[in-house]
């Protein structure tokens, strides 16, 4: 089974992102509101994807697939009142690890939200935020891509 390990925040001041990778998103969800599991739709910069995504906070089941174009197409109408457009930059933590920061647009800007993985929960655990992370919003259900795609940002 394929698990992701992530932790979520807020994002309380830019870094440089002079050397991050920058990738326009778009994506939807084909699962209704009160299903627990997420089925999401996703076009990053040219290519296309097709997610399953478990409930979870921390630790929670992930399945990907690259689509066509022509299949992204076929479903994406299915999304509509369902979607979240972001600029997504990653990039490098000191200590080696990733990061995934995203700077939201349209009906959910100025919102940025930050997102780190990990191999284990317990790295997960005695991971130590840089000053510009904010709160961690990793367990807070209302920051979930799909929940802010159909209620906008939390209040």
């Amino acid at each position: 089974m394929s698990k992701e390990i992530e932790r979520k925040f807020l994002v309380s001041e830019l870094p440089d992102l002079n050397e991050a990778k920058k990738a326009v998103v778009k994506q939807g969800y084909l699962t209704a509101p009160e299903d627990s599991t997420e089925l999401r739709l996703r076009q990053k910069n040219d290519s296309f994807f097709l997610t399953l995504k478990g409930s979870g906070g921390l630790v929670r089941v992930e399945r990907e697939a690259e689509i066509s174009e022509q299949q992204f197409e076929t479903f994406w109408p299915e999304t509509e009142g369902r979607r979240v457009e972001k600029e997504r930059f990653t990039g490098r933590l000191p200590g080696g690890l990733s990061f995934e920061l995203d700077v939201f647009q349209g009906d959910l800007s100025p919102l940025r939200l930050v997102e780190v993985e990990f191999a284990s929960e317990t790295d997960a655990h005695e991971f130590v935020p840089p000053e510009w992370f904010g709160a961690d919003v990793t367990e807070d259900k209302r920051y979930k891509n799909k929940n802010m795609a159909i209620n906008g940002i939390p209040s």
